[in-house]
């Protein structure tokens, strides 16, 4: 073999270990129950998690518990199930944190309970109240 095809070889080894290994770390969305089986499996993946904040009858967030330190905080989100589930979050609360349309909690269950590792928000746009306007 020549040393050009050996270094062709090598390089679409390395490739296909990049993708595979990439594929591996991927996450998936999944509601809480599909979540729970998963722990309940000894998966000890992180899994994304999508849904809403609790809302009282007049629209404001509910549920948001500060943490015995005074720095973390629980809360609870509803997913696309409509299952409730508290979720403890071991940082402060997040900028906009009530305002957001949709929640991903990233993390996993420890028994019964469910700890994020990360949230990330989808707050509402910026554009939309001018939208609105803009129609009237």
């Amino acid at each position: 073999m020549k040393k050009s095809h050996v270094f062709i070889i090598i390089i679409i080894a390395v490739a296909v270990a990049i993708i595979v290994s990439s594929t591996n770390d991927a996450s998936t969305y999944v509601t809480f129950s599909e979540a729970y089986q998963l722990a309940s499996i000894g998966s000890t993946k992180s899994i994304h998690v999508v849904g809403e904040l609790k809302k009282d009858e007049d629209g404001r967030v509910v549920g948001i518990e500060p943490g015995e330190d005074k720095v973390s905080f629980s809360f609870i989100m509803i997913d696309d199930n409509g299952k409730e589930q508290q979720v403890f979050y071991n940082q402060p609360v997040p900028q906009d944190f009530t305002r957001s349309e949709k929640v991903v909690v990233i993390g996993s269950y420890r028994g019964e309970q469910f700890f994020a590792e990360k949230i990330l928000l989808k707050c509402p746009s910026k554009y939309q109240e001018n939208e609105l306007n803009a129609g009237v």
